[in-house]
């Protein structure tokens, strides 16, 4: 039996795999498809199942999904069928629109340890809407029903491979915190921390640099991490942490939102009373 339209999107965002969505919005003259029609369109451009239309708008509307994929924009395509020289390349004698989401891979949170924090971390991870991995022979599915995989087994960190846009997290509680730190130093992830005391962090970092890491690649080490909040319980210190994350993936100030305005407000203001020239 052949498989739905939706069906291949679900296995694609089970694989982790990019893609996008193209739709026909409207079409008017002569336009092989119609309004509601679907086709999903991997990252190279290739047409994997649905329809848009034959060859004068398949084309124009694969090269625009790479595009939305490689931007991770939505856009909406006006495909002229009627003219040879400015159109899709054949005149067909219609037009249709498309609109075209892309529709990328989560984030990739790895939790490499177990505990309370760890626990908290996977649960408002999981809110936020980021693919969590916990890698730990300590972890099970009851303390991290929300995990996306848990790897229990993996006791040389073998399993840690993290990819350039993924988050890497150390809540070992100190048991093998460095062993962990030197696996991710190893890939391109952007965002290696490490749960610990300053005292505790100095000392792992001091090892690494011992081992051969340059002072380039400790700096890839966010030690201790998070957002200072105050935190004093785990919950607290597992929000500071998912709140640096955040900031990082929003590409946030970390200032509050009321002062931001206040001070937006003051400039306002300063130029109003400054006088004219």
């Amino acid at each position: 039996m052949s498989k739905t339209l939706f069906q291949i999107i679900g296995e694609k965002q089970r694989k982790q795999e990019p893609f996008a969505v193209a739709t026909v919005v409207k079409t008017h003259g002569s336009a092989s498809a119609r309004a509601s029609s679907k086709a999903i369109i991997n990252a190279d451009g290739t047409l994997v199942a649905g329809w848009v239309g034959g060859g004068c708008a398949e084309s124009t509307t694969c090269e625009q999904a790479v595009e939305c994929i490689e931007n991770g924009q939505t856009a909406i395509l006006d495909i002229d069928l009627d003219d040879e020289m400015l159109g899709a390349g054949m005149p067909c004698g219609g037009g249709m629109k498309v609109y075209i989401e892309p529709v990328l891979p989560q984030p990739t949170l790895w939790i490499m340890g177990h505990g309370r924090v760890a626990e908290v971390l996977c649960l408002m991870a999981d809110l936020l809407g980021l693919h969590v991995i916990v890698n730990d022979t300590g972890a099970h599915r009851d303390k991290f029903p929300h995990a996306s995989d848990i790897i229990n087994g993996d006791f040389d960190y073998s399993s840690l491979k993290p990819a350039q846009s993924d988050y890497v997290v150390i809540a070992t509680q100190h048991k093998g915190d460095h062993e962990s730190i030197a696996k991710a130093l190893h890939s391109d992830a952007n965002y290696i921390a490490l749960i610990a005391s300053q005292k505790r962090a100095t000392l792992v970092l001091e090892y690494l640099r011992e081992e051969g890491f340059s002072s380039a690649d400790l700096e890839r080490v966010t030690a201790p991490c998070g957002i200072d909040l105050g935190a004093t319980t785990p919950e607290e210190i597992a929000l500071c942490i998912i709140s640096e994350i955040t900031l990082l993936r929003r590409n946030g100030t970390g200032k509050r939102r009321h002062d931001l305005i206040k001070t937006a407000n003051s400039q306002i203001n300063t130029g109003l009373d400054s006088p004219s020239e």
